[in-house]
């Protein structure tokens, strides 16, 4: 009964946390946002009206699970292998680095113990599965700066998930190298059998085609059966959960490369409207803010690292890339803002941490806070970037100190300053990725909240000296 009345009250919070979210003019907040303060509030160290038991559990860990499917569904295996995404890899590597010599100057964690490693993991992180709704909403998920997050930002969600099965098994090394073998072989049969099932046009091929929209919903059955199936395998070999589901989403991308309208509108919609905003509010309902409250230094050092560890060598990359430095400063100043928005990775490694008592609850509900935080301020932030370096907003205060009546005139100044420079950008962009420069005014109308240079998606042929596919 009282998981039941939980879980009442856990649907309740997702069905208002969208209202509240779009009652805010541009909504700058994102929607999970308010879920985790709702969750926060109503958990048990605060409202105590929903739970965190085993039931409660087991739902919020499916939403996991589909929150990484549809993250790992999403990846374009291009964004991985391309010049973009070995640098994204590379790049990632130099994060590792640059955080595990961040918890060996930190003298409250050991590097060489559980709960230094589950930090430095942390710090490395960039949860691709929360933003892509969040640059989806903004109209920025197909442009060059969408394509960047993405190339980054994928490397950020799967190499901490391998770091985190390699360096926080209590097993030893080749047991876990074994195992984790053992798991690859499972998934790649997951994704051959049923990829040749479907050229073949088999008999259960043709039956879950036939039935994907009857009552039988043939096609979520099958998505369901190899997340839950994946997820299973990984926790019989003691993997986190977090790889099983992943490991479906790429399957899923590779037995459908041409992705269906379909599948995605029914999974998505059996995701964000139950499980996903579940997992949420359950992470919300973890966190003690008592404990968060009595180390507030702690949360401000980690998010600090997190922008040090995470942002800056990601902007450095950009910077130094032959390509992507035709992006201006600030749209390479919001790829890596984006791509320090943490958070289901560090709920997934703290709560590894403490169930293997390398790491007190209270450490824990701190860095899951600092993620939550981060959820809120770099999209945020992100957001602001683009428009608010191009508008030279220090010397508009200065004018203002200056002739304080004048203030009206002078924002509107640089106001048309900034469309002007977000245009000229947007027209650049275009040339160089080998767009047309002629449907720039019609997506710069349809710019969302983000004011990115939304750059329609690449039209057939290239324009002599204009990147390759695999430039991309």
């Amino acid at each position: 009964m009282a998981d039941l009345t939980s879980l009442a009250f856990i649907t309740a919070l997702a069905f208002l946390c969208p209202l509240v979210a779009q009652s805010i003019p541009g909504k700058p907040v994102s929607e999970t946002v308010f879920l985790l303060i709702a969750g926060m509030v109503a958990g048990p160290h605060l409202a105590g009206i929903v739970s965190t038991s085993d039931a409660i559990a087991l739902l919020s860990d499916l939403g996991l699970g589909l929150l990484f499917l549809l993250a790992g569904y999403e990846i374009d295996p291009g964004n991985l292998t391309g010049r973009q995404g070995r640098r994204g890899l590379a790049t990632w590597g130099v994060t590792l680095a640059l955080a595990f010599a961040a918890v060996v100057a930190w003298p409250a964690f050991s590097a060489f113990d559980a709960d230094g490693i589950a930090v430095a993991i942390a710090l490395t992180t960039t949860a691709i599965g929360t933003l892509l709704p969040i640059l989806q909403e903004r109209g920025a998920l197909d442009t060059p700066v969408g394509r960047a997050v993405l190339a980054y930002g994928t490397w950020g969600e799967l190499c901490p998930i391998l770091a985190m099965t390699l360096l926080l098994s209590t097993r030893s090394e080749w047991r876990t190298v074994l195992i984790l073998l053992a798991f690859l072989a499972i998934a790649v049969a997951a994704a051959v059998i049923p990829k040749k099932a479907r050229a073949a046009g088999g008999y259960v091929y043709r039956l879950i085609e036939r039935n994907a929209d009857t009552n039988s919903q043939m096609i979520v059955r099958a998505v369901m059966v190899l997340l839950v199936g994946l997820t299973a395998v990984s926790a019989v070999f003691d993997l986190d959960i977090v790889l099983g589901a992943f490991a479906a989403g790429f399957v899923l991308r590779y037995v459908l490369p041409e992705g269906s309208q379909l599948l995605e509108g029914k999974v998505s919609a059996l995701g964000y409207g139950f499980f996903i905003p579940l997992f949420f509010i359950v992470s919300g309902a973890r966190i003690d803010m008592g404990a968060v409250l009595d180390q507030p230094l702690l949360l401000a050092v980690f998010i600090a690292l997190l922008v040090l560890v995470r942002a800056v060598p990601i902007f450095v990359a950009l910077t130094t890339d032959p390509v992507d430095r035709a992006l201006p400063v600030n749209a390479r100043l919001t790829v890596a803002i984006y791509c320090t928005t943490a958070l289901p990775l560090i709920v997934a490694v703290t709560t590894v941490a403490v169930a293997a008592s390398a790491m007190a609850q209270g450490t824990a509900s701190v860095l899951v806070a600092a993620g939550g935080i981060t959820v809120l301020i770099m999209p945020l932030l992100a957001s602001l970037t683009l428009r608010t370096i191009d508008a030279e907003p220090v010397a508009a205060a200065r004018e203002i100190r200056r002739e304080p009546r004048r203030i009206g005139p002078i924002l509107r100044d640089h106001y048309r300053l900034q469309r002007e420079r977000h245009r000229r950008d947007a027209i650049r962009l275009a040339r160089t990725y080998g767009l047309d420069p002629s449907a720039i005014e019609d997506a710069l109308r349809d710019a969302g909240p983000g004011g990115c240079p939304v750059v329609p998606g690449r039209q057939e042929g290239r324009p002599e000296g204009g990147p390759r596919d695999d430039d991309r």
